[in-house]
């Protein structure tokens, strides 16, 4: 009985942690293994520390974009933020993709640099094309600045102002890093 309590224990701390522990061990496992492990195993998991990230200043800024040339994308607030060594240069009004072609979020750096691109997949102009994640990119549409945010990409970040863009693609360099995220 007095396993089956340990037992009702460990599954208990598990649940807590949420469902992305359960696979951390079976029910085998923890028969067969000392009790104590698992719960220490399951409640380290700091998935709470990540929903808890604090961001910085009026834009929402991830930390990750303090050092360094970045390009801090911020979804919930629709604001790309150019920074150098946590230093705003540029604030721009962003669009982002839709529920059926999302803009990925994530921490990424900028793969290629192309001025004048035209789309392969959708044949429409992407000037001052910043490359980040396969084929979504940072870029200037004239789609958004016409219609604001009536609308959305196939999954790249739009920006509406053309001269500014202009003046990042000029500065950032194939490496940079890109942080998009929804805080």
């Amino acid at each position: 009985m007095g396993i089956l309590r340990k037992l009702g224990a460990t599954m208990t701390a598990v649940a807590f942690v949420g469902v992305g522990a359960l696979t951390v061990g079976t029910t085998a496992q923890a028969v067969t293994v000392a009790p104590q492990v698992a719960p220490k195993t399951a409640v380290a998991v700091p998935q709470k520390a990540a929903a808890k990230t604090k961001y910085i200043g009026r834009y929402h800024l991830d930390p990750r974009c303090m050092t360094g040339r970045a390009m801090c994308i911020n979804k919930k607030t629709r604001k790309l933020v150019y920074l150098v060594n946590g230093k705003t240069v540029y604030v721009l009004d962003a669009r982002f993709g839709t529920s059926r072609t999302p803009t990925r979020n994530g921490a990424f750096k900028v793969q290629r640099k192309s001025k004048n691109h035209v789309s392969t997949l959708y044949k429409s102009k992407m000037p001052y094309a910043m490359f980040f994640s396969g084929g979504q990119a940072v870029h200037y549409s004239s789609d958004f600045k016409a219609r604001g945010y009536n609308g959305g990409s196939h999954g790249c970040v739009n920006i509406r102002d053309k001269a500014k863009l202009a003046k990042i693609f000029a500065q950032i360099k194939v490496g940079d890093k890109v942080v998009v995220y929804s805080g």
